[in-house]
């Protein structure tokens, strides 16, 4: 009975897919069109006052592209959801899809929530 418990526990060990958060929450803007995506992405989250998190930590613009670099390396199929706050600054969203075209990620997505 023993055997059966640890196999099975080497299963959903092996086959869970781990989510990462930005780490921090954020009030998304409404939107008519939007969808909800259940794969396993990069989120960043950009804050009403300016912060970019990744991964539960806060990251400077300027180093930006190097995290989602590593990021997409460890997961290629994965796409990026920018998680804007609805007062944020445009800029920062703009800087945000930069960094992820210099970083080779074509798949980009900003949330919203659903109405």
């Amino acid at each position: 009975m023993l055997d059966v418990v640890f196999i099975m526990l080497i299963f959903f060990i092996v086959t869970a897919s781990f989510v990462k958060e930005a780490g921090v929450d954020v009030t998304r803007p409404p939107a008519l069109t939007a969808e909800a995506k259940d794969k396993g992405n990069i989120l960043i989250a950009i804050t009403e006052n300016g912060q970019i998190w990744i991964d539960r930590r806060q990251v400077e613009p300027r180093t930006l592209r190097t995290h989602i670099e590593r990021l997409h390396a460890e997961n290629p199929q994965g796409a990026i959801v920018i998680q804007a706050d609805k007062n944020s600054q445009n800029h920062l969203l703009v800087s945000v899809m930069d960094a992820a075209k210099a970083a080779k990620v074509n798949k980009i997505s900003i949330a919203a929530e659903g109405l």
